[in-house]
């Protein structure tokens, strides 16, 4: 009988392709409409951690 919490390699975090371990979480509020949008993107948390690295970046060249 398989094991119902999968295999010991499922258990460990996924490897980012960047070069910083993603450790640290982060939690904000936002519109149930925002919301939806960022979930129907093909890699939500992905696309949240561009998106604020951009406006890091934008906000240092002020």
């Amino acid at each position: 009988m398989p094991n119902p919490r999968g295999t010991p390699e499922n258990l460990e975090p996924g490897q980012r392709k960047g070069e910083e371990p993603l450790t640290a979480n982060l939690s904000f509020r936002v519109s149930e409409s925002m919301k939806e949008e960022v979930k129907a993107k093909d890699d939500p948390p992905e696309f949240c951690r561009r998106a604020i690295q951009e406006a890091l970046d934008k906000d240092k060249q002020k």
